[in-house]
């Protein structure tokens, strides 16, 4: 029987005993994730990478301090909860600096196995980008991060009030109406393409 892999809880105990394999395998398991979080944040996918790798330099820097809190709590360890959180208020702050809020394709689709789209349909798909990324730069903060969260992300509605230290319920709430709001802005931008959300 091949060995199970280790649980996040069982690579930060072996980095705290100075395994220094454990953090690689964390980076390893979560760099997708945290890639793909940050990418919002980014105006270009080597800004994404740049982000996520700022990331995992945070959380190493910061593990000694943080992970025997984390190992220490009850349960399962929230070392991916803690490093989601510091992706996001980098990618905030990101935003902040830069004074723009970027975003990658929902759908994005790796574009070396796809046979390249025409003129017409690029020109189309760039449009609906505009479209979307005008709509989720309008979001109010806390919308924004639990629908990031959510779509960019993939986490749970427990894990994202974990992450951003709010209720499950007022997750939830946060997602009904930033999609609400989506779909109200997307559809007024399409009728008005010059207006403002």
């Amino acid at each position: 029987m091949p060995a199970q892999p280790r649980t996040d809880g069982a690579l930060c105990a072996a980095f705290l005993t100075g395994d220094k394999d454990a953090f690689g395998e964390l980076v390893r398991r979560h760099q997708e994730q945290v890639f793909r979080l940050v990418r919002r944040y980014a105006s270009t996918p080597d800004e994404a990478r740049e982000l996520t790798q700022r990331a995992f330099v945070q959380a190493f820097e910061a593990a000694r301090r943080t992970m025997p809190r984390l190992v220490a709590s009850p349960g399962d360890v929230p070392f991916r909860a803690w490093l989601l959180r510091i992706a996001v208020n980098l990618g905030k702050n990101q935003v902040r600096d830069e004074g723009r809020w970027k975003r990658a394709p929902l759908g994005a689709v790796d574009e070396r196995s796809s046979p390249t789209p025409s003129a017409h349909e690029q020109l189309e798909r760039a449009q609906a980008e505009a479209l979307t990324r005008r709509a989720v730069s309008a979001l109010p903060r806390r919308q924004r991060e639990v629908f990031t969260l959510r779509i960019d992300g993939g986490l749970p509605f427990a894990e994202i009030a974990s992450t951003l230290g709010i209720s499950e319920g007022n997750a939830k709430s946060h997602f009904h109406y930033a999609v609400k709001r989506l779909r109200d802005e997307v559809s007024a931008l399409a009728r008005d393409p010059g207006g403002t959300p």
